[in-house]
């Protein structure tokens, strides 16, 4: 029992000492609140309110502790707080940066009230042969691997197409790509099929990163003064097949995996 009280010290210590680092240029009332929802959310281990603040123990009501968590998350993040975060992560991560970006969902089937409230496709639901859609959210995710090749966010955004003056999902994946560019400098960004799209690829390009995209089973690619199923080309070698890629009057060095259509393309 010793034992185990001093390790709940000890990791309240860590995690005051983690929300120090990311709310050091906050109010008072704004560093409680980091403390409050970091400790919250990893005791209870849920993102509910109610959850959050039964951990908290406090002498007020329970409605009002939500109300208080409540006013704090309707201001969004602080460019401060946010920026100290992003500074933080920026210290576990090693020279050569691997970033992976990845779109999921939010589905809110039952909401009726919720605020511009849209139609997704539900990944649960949805298989090769048939598309499922429900309603909820577009959640964007970028995760950047530390040394110890562990994924820590750097962007996470839940949008949707009936928000107003919404542009699209490939105007929040370049603000995705824009961050991690910024962030390091240079990056190797790894995404899925989904992401099989010349803008992508331009996009990176103009940012100078390198990357690698998973191709798509009916991309065709011009080998050899022909038109090529990328499936057909991997196919005929075993290991990994290096050849040019042109697109948009560029040249580019691609590699194709025999195990995953892929492609890894670099100035």
């Amino acid at each position: 029992m010793v034992n185990f009280t001093s390790n709940t010290y000890q990791m309240k210590r860590e995690i005051l000492t983690f929300s120090n680092k990311i709310s050091k240029h906050q109010s008072k009332p704004d560093k409680k609140f980091y403390a409050d929802m970091t400790y919250g959310m990893l005791a209870s281990q849920s993102c509910l309110l109610t959850d959050i603040v039964d951990q908290l123990h406090e002498n007020s009501k329970k409605v009002n502790s939500v109300e208080r968590l409540t006013r704090h998350l309707n201001k969004g993040i602080p460019k401060d707080a946010q920026k100290s975060y992003l500074a933080f992560v920026r210290t576990m991560v090693s020279n050569h940066p691997i970033i992976h970006i990845d779109d999921s969902d939010v589905i809110k089937p039952e909401g009726r009230k919720f605020e511009a409230l849209g139609l997704v496709r539900d990944g649960s639901k949805s298989t090769n042969t048939k598309t499922v859609y429900e309603k909820g959210y577009h959640v964007t995710e970028a995760c950047v691997l530390t040394g110890n090749n562990h994924p820590v966010s750097i962007f996470s955004r839940i949008h949707s197409s009936k928000e107003k003056n919404y542009t699209s999902t490939n105007s929040v994946t370049f603000s995705a790509m824009e961050r991690g560019a910024s962030l390091f400098g240079k990056a190797t960004f790894v995404m899925d099929r989904g992401y099989d799209d010349n803008k992508m690829f331009l996009k990176l390009d103009a940012l100078k990163q390198d990357y690698v995209i998973r191709l798509k089973s009916n991309r065709k690619l011009f080998y050899h003064n022909k038109w090529v199923m990328a499936t057909e080309l991997r196919n005929r070698r075993k290991g990994k097949v290096r050849m040019p890629l042109y697109y948009k009057d560029k040249t580019h060095d691609a590699y194709l995996s025999h195990v995953k259509v892929q492609i890894t393309a670099s100035k």
